[in-house]
């Protein structure tokens, strides 16, 4: 039976998705899949900036508060169970400043022929960010807990939260460089990357938002999380970091291809 979904409204609090590494893999194998002629159109735009350097920019300008408009931006909070049907029926409606009404935005912005090159640099390093966030999957997570935030647990016998696990702690746990991640996960097939580029943007929406609840089911607050814990997820992390950057660069080809 269906559960209406509650009222989307923001409460701020300090959220990275990925974090920096993250981000930075994601984005490296995003720019592994461009085509040509995107690839030039970014280097336009972004110049000396990777793209695996541009992913981060999102979060590291929130300590300038002439940029607190864009935090609303980084997710999409579900409280409540939904079919497929029914997040594309209500995503299909939504008028929020969030990670789906923007992504929209973006795309559509970034390909008209007159937008100035200031926007251009934000809107291409905003929708770098926000296409990798909604790949952690509490980003599509409860607003009743803040994405997780409010799930305290302890990780390797230290306090952190359930976020926090998801965003930087499970991944800083592989001991990698950004590029040595990258080097390990990034293989995919040709029939995978189409599968996954495919998909519309309310598919990775839902996909994300299922996880997230696999996710809540499996933790107490204050769980010890480990080994077993990263044995048991981190497989499902490196798919994540590779969809987003596959998806991504389905949709940087498409603006700019």
């Amino acid at each position: 039976m269906f559960i209406a979904l509650v009222a989307i409204v923001y409460i701020p609090v300090q959220v990275m998705a990925w974090g920096q590494q993250g981000h930075r893999i994601s984005g490296q194998i995003a720019d592994s899949y461009l085509n040509p002629k995107a690839r030039k159109a970014i280097q336009g735009i972004l110049g000396n900036e990777s793209i695996a350097m541009a992913s981060n920019w999102a979060d590291f300008i929130k300590s300038d508060s002439t940029y607190n408009y864009l935090y609303n931006w980084h997710f999409v909070n579900f409280d409540k169970v939904m079919t497929e049907p029914e997040m594309e029926a209500y995503l299909k409606v939504d008028t929020i400043a969030d990670a789906y009404t923007k992504v929209t935005f973006l795309t559509a912005e970034l390909k008209k022929k007159t937008l100035s090159a200031k926007n251009k640099l934000l809107y291409l390093r905003m929708l770098i960010h926000i296409v990798e966030d909604i790949h952690q999957p509490l980003h599509t997570g409860h607003l009743s807990d803040k994405g997780g935030n409010d799930i305290k647990v302890l990780w390797m016998n230290n306090p952190s939260n359930l976020h926090s696990v998801w965003d930087s702690q499970l991944i800083d746990f592989q001991q990698l460089s950004y590029t040595e991640y990258v080097a390990a996960i990034n293989h995919t097939t040709a029939a995978q990357r189409a599968e996954w580029q495919k998909a519309p943007l309310t598919h990775w929406l839902y996909e994300s938002n299922q996880l997230a609840q696999k996710l809540y089911a499996d933790i107490k607050p204050d769980e010890k999380l480990s080994y077993r814990y990263n044995f048991k997820y981190i497989e499902t992390v490196n798919q994540q970091l590779v969809k987003g950057g596959v998806r991504l660069a389905g949709l940087l080809n498409q603006i700019f291809g």
